[in-house]
């Protein structure tokens, strides 16, 4: 089905940040699977891990404990500030397990009358029915309404916008702390603390959509310790299998508690390869520095492309965390995706105008500075294409 406006590269294998097309040419890949690839690609621990699992037990019905499942969810919850964890598959399949348990949460403490949930314009929080809806950008509601009921949306970092929408109908608010698909905008400091102020207020719960700038992302394990609250909900995904499809929802107990056997479940979720594959990339996260290197190497990355836009005049602005970063062009953006793309390097366009950057957490600083050489080659090559076809 036509659901990908697919660029015309077949791509048959990868090594780290590198990738090879069917005609044996190399790319540096800094779109990384759409943040998936955190640690590049085959990882040899992640691999390893998948191909002993494959060897033993490749799945089981949630209605058992498996051991590779038990030791991912141990170590979660020994790395974050939450007590429970329920695994499934992809980051819209937790969020909507976020919505549902915010939702059963509300009910089961308030009673009837508390089910809204209250989102940001310009966030993406998956494809599926809640977290399409959830989703504040009306293109991707058009053709699929009605829509689940009970959202309302507010401008993100409006601080008014968001006390005056949280009222005592609220459930939950869900915010992503750095908004990736958006145009990669991060959080203000005072727009996460009012959120976080408001919800413990009004009682509402607070679920941070952690599924693209999670797991070190941003320069931290979680983004939301840049702001220094804790949700009462986190949803993770993208990077938490290494390139393997698994997402997670973490809760504290209290608010877990609301779920009981039957309420909500997962046939593949967390099963025992996607267990495996992920407490090898979260090991591999911890023990590598990776945390550490989204700091140094995000930051070299940042100062490159501040250089580069004193220098070129063709970029208004570089924003983001971390290795998470967007930048503001004054060409065509998925033009340049084309031109980047002939010479070498992969990357996306997330608006008319903005680039986005999830390289794998284990680049260099070489690796930036042939990414950023490339980038100045296509804005050079995009303005003599726009010179000649004006």
């Amino acid at each position: 089905m036509k659901t990908y406006g697919r660029l015309p590269l077949v791509l048959v294998r990868g090594a780290g940040v590198r990738v090879w097309d069917a005609a044996g040419r190399e790319y540096l890949d800094f779109v990384a699977g759409l943040a998936v690839n955190s640690l590049g690609h085959c990882h040899p621990r992640v691999v390893a891990a998948i191909r002993e699992q494959a060897g033993v037990l490749m799945h089981c019905s949630n209605l058992y404990y498996s051991v590779p499942q038990t030791m991912l969810a141990r170590w979660l919850v020994e790395h974050t500030p939450y007590d429970r964890v329920f695994f499934c598959n992809s980051g819209a399949e937790a969020v909507e397990g976020a919505l549902k348990l915010a939702r059963k949460y509300a009910k089961k403490r308030w009673g009837e009358g508390r089910f809204e949930i209250v989102t940001a314009l310009n966030s993406f929080h998956g494809r599926t029915y809640g977290a399409v809806t959830a989703t504040g950008q009306p293109k991707y509601h058009q053709g699929f309404e009605p829509l689940v009921p009970g959202f309302r949306y507010v401008p993100f970092n409006d601080v008014a916008a968001l006390e005056a929408a949280v009222t005592d109908k609220t459930a939950a608010v869900l915010l992503e702390p750095v908004q990736g698909e958006g145009g990669v905008y991060p959080a203000t400091d005072e727009f996460i603390r009012v959120a976080w102020e408001i919800c413990q207020q009004r009682g509402a719960l607070l679920i941070f959509d952690e599924v693209q700038c999670g797991l070190g992302r941003t320069g931290r394990f979680l983004a939301q310790e840049h702001y220094g609250v804790t949700a009462d909900i986190t949803c993770l995904a993208k990077a938490l299998g290494g390139g393997f499809p698994i997402g997670a929802l973490l809760a504290t107990e209290e608010v877990a508690s609301a779920f009981a056997p039957g309420d909500h479940a997962s046939t593949f979720g967390g099963n025992p390869l996607a267990a495996a594959a992920a407490l090898a990339a979260l090991r591999a996260i911890e023990e590598e520095g990776l945390v550490a290197n989204a700091v140094r190497v995000g930051s070299y990355f940042r100062e490159a492309l501040e250089r580069l836009r004193a220098q070129s005049g063709l970029i208004t602005e570089v924003r983001g965390l971390g290795l998470m970063l967007g930048v503001v062009v004054k060409v065509p953006a998925k033009q340049l995706v084309s031109l980047c793309q002939e010479r070498g390097l992969i990357v996306n366009a997330v608006k008319e105008d903005t680039l986005r950057f999830v390289p794998p957490l284990t680049i260099s600083r070489e690796d930036v500075d042939r990414a950023v050489a490339i980038l100045q080659a296509a804005l050079t090559a995009a303005v003599r294409e726009i010179e000649l076809n004006p």
